[in-house]
C-alpha cells in the first residue's frame, strides 16, 4: 500500500483527529517557538487534520496559508474543519511543491518528513519556496535514537526513512538551509500507568515507556533560509 493510499484510509476512517490530539501534546510547544508574525504566510507539509495552521490563525493572525498533504483525502478533510478563507489544503507532492519561489514565510512539518524516499530533495524544495530568513520547523517522533518507535516501520505497510538526530542536520544542510537548532520536546502529558500495571497491551515495561515519551517525545530540527 502507498502512502497515499495509508493515510487516505485513516482519513476515511477519522483517524486524523486522534493523531491531532496526540501530536498536540508536543506541537504546541514547537509552534509556539515559530518566528510568525501577523500576516506571514505559512506552509504546513503533511498537514494532516489542518491542526497547525487552525492554531496559528488563532494565536498569531497569520496571513494566506497552504497545507498540503500527500492524501487527497486528508487535504479534503483538514479543509472541512474551517470555513477561514486564509486558509486552504490541498493534496501535492513533497518534492515538486505547487509554490512560487521565495513565496512563503515559514514552513510546520511534524511526522511527514520521514515518509519522503529523499528527504534532501524535499528540503531543497522547502529552500526554494521560502523566502530568505524563513525558517522551517520539523518535528518527529520517528527517529534514531527513539528506539521505541522503530516499531512503527513494522506496523506500516509503506517504507519510511529513518534518520538520526545528527541525519537530520546533515539532510538540512545538504538541502540548503542553515541549522539554527536542534532539540527533543518530552510529552509530558501522555499518562504513564504505575509500576504495577506493567506490561500492558502495548509496552512490556515502565521503563520503556518513559524513554519514548519523557526522555525523547519529539524531535525538533528548526533550519533557516539563508
Amino acid at each position: 500500500m502507498s502512502v497515499q493510499q495509508t493515510f487516505d484510509a485513516w482519513a476515511e476512517a477519522g483517524r486524523e483527529r486522534g493523531m491531532e490530539k496526540r501530536h498536540w501534546h508536543t506541537a504546541k510547544h514547537a509552534l509556539a517557538r515559530m518566528p510568525v508574525e501577523p500576516g506571514d504566510r505559512v506552509l504546513d507539509l503533511g498537514c494532516g487534520s489542518g491542526y497547525a495552521l487552525r492554531a496559528l490563525r488563532e494565536t498569531r493572525t497569520t496571513g494566506l496559508s497552504v497545507g498540503l498533504d500527500g492524501s487527497p483525502e486528508m487535504a479534503r478533510s483538514a479543509q472541512e474543519y474551517t470555513d477561514d478563507d486564509l486558509v486552504q489544503f490541498l493534496e501535492g507532492d513533497f518534492h515538486h511543491l505547487p509554490l512560487d519561489t521565495d513565496s512563503v514565510d515559514h514552513v510546520w512539518s511534524m511526522e511527514a518528513l520521514y515518509y519522503s524516499p529523499s528527504p534532501v530533495r524535499v528540503v531543497e524544495e522547502l529552500r526554494r519556496i521560502l523566502r530568505p530568513g524563513g525558517t522551517f520547523f520539523c518535528a518527529v517522533n520517528f527517529f534514531e535514537e527513539s528506539q521505541h518507535t522503530h516499531r512503527w516501520q513494522e506496523k506500516l505497510d509503506v517504507e519510511m526513512t529513518l534518520l538520526s538526530r545528527s541525519d537530520y542536520r546533515e539532510t538540512f544542510a545538504d538541502g540548503g538551509l542553515h541549522v539554527a537548532e536542534q532539540d527533543t520536546i518530552p510529552d509530558e502529558e501522555t499518562e504513564i500507568p504505575p509500576e504495577e500495571e506493567f506490561p500492558t497491551d502495548r509496552w512490556e515495561t515502565r521503563e520503556a515507556m518513559l524513554d519514548r515519551y519523557r526522555t525523547w517525545g519529539t524531535l525538533l530540527t528548526v533550519g533557516v533560509a539563508p
